[in-house]
């Protein structure tokens, strides 16, 4: 059994740096968090500072450190989970950045996604990597600072620079420049990345003009990578797990096996399916990646990406200022019993999966003299779950599987109404556990796991809780009534922004 009575997660998010102290029950035993800069030079940019990103981390870490009372020897692992797709690239010669990272919300390579589409290359990317051609995922923001950094290209091609997502960044840190890995998680979101070979594909990195020598080796999401050389720590301490941040939540869901889904409901909405040991082409417009591999096993994963999920309640609040607070949009919608017809389709940024209609805007129809902020608060909620069936019956239709149990986190998790609203829609049984922290504890639970910290999957499956199970209330007639009006709703909506 491995020394050191921890394992440290660190969770590095998209507007906040966090790290975690997990006990061998699974508990967490220390936390702390701290934001950074969000930088936007040009609409549709963002930006983040890389240094940033390290000394937030490593603050965060020292402090979940101190507020639990122990130390470096007292870590038998670090396990690190990572907002996916933002780009960094560096200089190896000096670790330090030739340019901000690029955050995978950034559009600015959206016109060479078009030229690649129009060159017909949309299968070939799909095929091998499993992903559509979008400025979301990596390789076009790391052709995109060679392009325009001055001498980056140069010096990339003399083997000076160095590409890595932020898990990448920070184990270089961690280890004082000795390492430069990624796992098959992270790699998989690059569109660099063969996921039936897992190898970096030379044919994708020709098209997008990406030299070999910059890439991470790539190894599987629980080992020893290696160990850290920072001061940070006074003791070497193994890092031993890593995983993009959806794939580290369907760990910690424990959804180990085919079938089993996972949907975090945060600002947007991710749903990921275990789909098991081979890669299922997706014909519903869904992203194929790999979920993890441990030991020799690669598991597969189906994803879908719901734009707007909780921030459909801040818009409430900060659009239409019909709560002050986001938890009081339950209390709202349920002070009335239904929706009244009223049917919000909340595309505020276009309409993300299976619908893939990005000029899509939020509407609002059914509306009549006698509606309130209370039906317009319950229609909002309500979208969440809408927009959720869709993608879960688009996710079903490609693997061939039914689901049964929807396993949740996330923010908006803790609404009941939503969950409720979400079992009676989907006809399963929508299941919240206990510890809501999946991310981080997937990343925990990868790292101790190669460390012999708790011994095999089940020690891990015993520790996943029910904190509350979810099942449907209403009539199969009323349910039919409710996703009939939805339909109607999103198709009137596409119409609007193809005439548009």
């Amino acid at each position: 059994m491995a020394g050191g009575a921890y394992i440290l997660a660190f969770d590095q998010g998209t507007t906040s740096s966090r790290a975690l102290l997990f006990d061998r029950d699974g508990h967490v035993v220390a936390t702390a968090q701290k934001e950074f800069r969000q930088i936007y030079p040009h609409p549709g940019w963002v930006e983040h500072d890389p240094r940033e990103i390290w000394s937030t981390q490593a603050g965060v870490a020292a402090e979940a450190l101190t507020h639990a009372g122990v130390g470096g020897s007292d870590i038998a692992a670090i396990g690190i989970t990572n907002q996916r797709e933002t780009t960094v690239v560096w200089d190896r010669r000096t670790g330090e950045p030739v340019y901000n990272a690029i955050v995978w919300q950034d559009r600015r390579t959206a016109d060479f996604c078009d030229e690649l589409r129009a060159q017909g290359k949309e299968n070939l990317v799909a095929s091998r990597t499993g992903l559509r051609v979008d400025s979301y995922f990596s390789g076009t923001k790391i052709r995109w600072i060679l392009d325009n950094v001055d001498g980056a290209r140069d010096a990339a091609e003399a083997g000076h620079l160095a590409f890595g997502t932020i898990d990448s960044w920070l184990v270089w840190h961690l280890t004082g420049g000795k390492l430069h890995v990624t796992d098959v998680s992270n790699a998989s979101r690059t569109m660099l990345f063969n996921i039936h070979t897992l190898a970096w594909d030379d044919e994708l990195l020709a098209l997008l003009g990406v030299p070999r020598s910059m890439l991470p080796e790539v190894r599987s999401s629980s080992e020893v990578f290696g160990h850290t050389a920072t001061p940070l720590f006074p003791v070497p301490v193994p890092i031993a797990g890593i995983a993009g941040d959806q794939q580290a939540a369907l760990f910690g869901q424990m959804c180990l096996s085919p079938g089993m889904v996972k949907n975090t409901y945060g600002t947007g909405c991710f749903m990921v399916m275990n789909t098991g040991s081979k890669p299922q082409a997706s014909s519903h417009n869904l992203l194929t990646t790999v979920a993890w591999k441990i030991g020799n096993r690669v598991d597969y994963a189906l994803e879908g990406s719901i734009f707007i999920g909780g921030a459909v309640v801040q818009w409430l609040r900060d659009g239409l200022g019909i709560i002050r607070h986001s938890r009081d949009v339950e209390a709202l919608a349920t002070s009335v019993p239904d929706a009244d017809g009223v049917v919000l389709v909340p595309a505020f940024a276009g309409l993300g999966a299976p619908h893939w209609q990005p000029r899509a805007r939020g509407t609002l129809f059914g509306a009549t003299r006698g509606t309130t902020a209370a039906h317009v608060a319950r229609a909002a909620l309500e979208s969440i779950a809408f927009q959720t069936l869709d993608v879960l019956r688009a996710m079903e239709a490609d693997a061939g599987l039914h689901v049964s149990e929807l396993r949740v986190d996330g923010g908006a998790a803790a609404n009941d109404l939503l969950m409720q609203w979400q079992a009676d829609l989907l006809g399963a049984d929508v299941v919240r556990p206990k510890v809501i922290e999946t991310t981080a504890a997937g990343a925990a639970y990868l790292a101790g796991l190669a460390v012999g910290f708790w011994p095999d999957m089940d020690t891990l499956q015993r520790q996943w809780q029910l904190q509350r199970r979810f099942s449907r209330k209403l009539s199969e007639s009323d349910v039919d009534r409710a996703v009939r009006g939805w339909q109607r709703a999103v198709r009137a909506a596409k119409v609007w922004a193809e005439e548009g």
